[in-house]
């Protein structure tokens, strides 16, 4: 499962913390349009339930592409 934007892109010394409940990478974008931090960490709880990997790939001010991989069974 992917999906891809074309958002302001997350930094790199920010990638390993987005997944953190509450973790906004740009705080005054989040007031902007309502963030709560919440959604990436909801995704990456789903996938450990799931035993799947979540990979991300951005680049500043192009966007960000998050890729989950559900395990064969």
């Amino acid at each position: 499962l992917s999906v891809k934007d074309t958002g302001i892109g997350i930094p790199e010394n920010a990638r390993e913390r987005v997944f953190e409940r509450f973790y906004c990478v740009d705080k005054s974008r989040s007031k902007q349009v309502g963030g709560t931090g919440l959604g990436l960490s909801i995704v990456k709880h789903g996938a450990k339930y799931h035993n799947a990997r979540i990979y991300l790939d951005s680049t500043e001010g192009v966007g960000s592409k998050f890729t989950v991989i559900f395990p064969a069974e």
